[in-house]
């Protein structure tokens, strides 16, 4: 029985003696089992692969990519990590600083937590500003843009948001 994806279970092995693991364990998985086990799609696990996030599977002899367990893992990591606010280049970075630590302590993930966690504040600091001025606008019954703008009741602040550089919000 294959798992649910994100139910916590590793996926059932692939089960034929060509997909076994080397030493004769039966562990090795397919690339659809790896990904439905990690929640994601074949075309985001290959994607990894390509960018060098995933190593790189074994072939079975029919071509077949197989995957050990710990290809899971790693994708659970990747896309919490997302989830977090890491770009993919910020994931590359601390994996790879994970992958040649050579017994030594890992270090990045504290420093670069604490700076993902300064954006988020920021991006939090700018949405309650944004989230109070559009309430504003509600309240005041704005229902036209630009007549709104013309009335001293309007709420919005069209020639500061125009002129600050560091206004929150999308720009285009």
């Amino acid at each position: 029985m294959n798992p649910a994806p994100g139910d916590g279970r590793a996926p059932e092995p692939a089960g034929r003696a060509e997909d076994a693991a080397p030493g004769g364990t039966d562990t090795a998985l397919r690339s659809g089992q790896v990904a439905a086990a990690a929640g994601v799609n074949v075309q985001t696990l290959r994607y990894y692969e390509r960018r060098g996030l995933l190593a790189a599977p074994r072939r079975s002899n029919g071509g077949h990519r197989l995957y050990d367990a710990d290809s899971v893992t790693a994708l659970r990591v990747i896309k919490a990590a997302q989830r977090l606010g890491f770009t993919l280049d910020e994931v590359a970075e601390l994996l790879d600083t994970g992958r040649h630590r050579h017994g030594r302590p890992a270090t990045g993930l504290r420093e670069r937590a604490a700076s993902k966690l300064a954006e988020v504040d920021a991006r939090i600091a700018d949405l309650t500003t944004i989230r109070a001025t559009l309430l504003d606008a509600v309240q005041a019954g704005c229902d036209d843009l630009t007549t709104c703008a013309a009335t001293a009741r309007c709420p919005i602040p069209f020639t500061a948001l125009a002129d600050d550089h560091h206004a929150p919000g999308p720009r285009r």
